[in-house]
C-alpha cells in the first residue's frame, strides 16, 4: 500500500506488487486517471504486506481517511492519528 502526493497537493493511494514500477508508471502518466490528471507525484507513504490482498485491503481502508488522517499517517504521528480516530468507525 502506498500514498503519493499529487502536483495539486492531493493525495493518491494505492496498492501493488512492484512499487517501483508502478511509481514509474504513475510518473509516465501511465498509472491511474486521477495521478495521470495531477502529475507530478511522488511517493510520501508506503507499507509491505505478504499478500497482496492485506495491502488492497489496507488501500481501501486509508483511502476513506481524512486528509489530516492520511497526514498524521504519513508523518507517523502515532498520537495524532490515535486522536482522529476517536469516535469514528
Amino acid at each position: 500500500m502506498y500514498i503519493l502526493r499529487c502536483g495539486n497537493g492531493l493525495y493518491y493511494v494505492g496498492s501493488t506488487t512492484n512499487l517501483e514500477k508502478r511509481l514509474e508508471q504513475h510518473q509516465l502518466g501511465e498509472g491511474a486517471n486521477f495521478t495521470k490528471k495531477h502529475l507530478p507525484v511522488s511517493l510520501v507513504y508506503f507499507e509491505s504486506f505478504d499478500r497482496i490482498d492485506e495491502a488492497f485491503e489496507r488501500e481501501k481502508q486509508v483511502q476513506n481517511w481524512s486528509r489530516a488522517k492520511k497526514e498524521a499517517l504519513i508523518s507517523r504521528n502515532f498520537k495524532a492519528l490515535k486522536e482522529l480516530s476517536k469516535g469514528k468507525t
